[in-house]
């Protein structure tokens, strides 16, 4: 998940840099924040695209992230990585294998959807940006730069489109020349959905000769 989502935790501790970050910006993405953790659950339909222009390397892809409470399914990359709270699993076709491994959420590496919608909230400054007009939507965008200066980040555009708050752009701007960037093609909320699917059967795998690993 911390690859699909482009972000990473950190503790934000001196008032100084808290100081740095622009109130407009804050009081929008406090909005969104509010907007999307108020959900039941959340699935974003999106596309995928990796851009180095001075390596001429253009990857794009379409996947689909479903949120609801700390779990979450992500498909993408040809594979699908689950949470269902305590176990992360990643079933991976191609290889004919599933992962499963114990995840600590108190770790600051494993990203849950709560982390998902109050990541800026550490570990960043951040700035009102330009707003656009894209396909009708009005998207404000808010920069942010990673504190850490080893950061191989140099900083995360976030697009929020402004009718109802919703993510629907992610740009994440590399110091090695390559962008990554997510945008919302489709969004449903509150769908009736259940916690099995945030899990696997080992059995079904197995009798279709999956590898499991643990």
């Amino acid at each position: 998940m911390k690859k699909y989502i482009i972000l990473s935790i950190a503790i934000l501790t001196h008032l100084s840099i808290f100081s740095q970050n622009d109130s407009q910006a804050k009081k929008l993405l406090d909005k969104v924040s509010e907007t999307m953790s108020s959900y039941k659950n959340v699935f974003i339909d999106f596309e995928y695209v990796l851009n180095n222009k001075s390596e001429d390397v253009r990857q794009e892809l379409n996947g689909d992230v479903t949120l609801q409470g700390d779990k979450y399914i992500v498909n993408l990359f040809g594979s699908t990585q689950m949470y269902d709270g305590s176990k992360t699993y990643t079933v991976i076709p191609e290889n004919e294998e599933v992962n499963i491994s114990d995840a600590d959420i108190d770790d600051e590496n494993t990203v849950t959807p709560s982390k998902f919608f109050s990541f800026y909230k550490s570990g960043y400054t951040y700035t009102l940006d330009k707003q656009k007009n894209i396909e009708g939507k009005k998207v404000q965008f808010v920069k942010l730069i990673p504190i850490d200066t080893n950061s191989e980040v140099s900083a995360v555009m976030v697009g929020v489109d402004l009718k109802n708050n919703h993510i629907y752009q992610i740009i994440e701007i590399g110091k090695n020349g390559t962008d990554t960037i997510l945008t919302a093609k489709h969004t449903k909320i509150n769908q009736n959905i259940s916690d099995s699917m945030f899990s696997i059967n080992e059995k079904k795998y197995e009798a279709l000769g999956y590898m499991i690993n643990k």
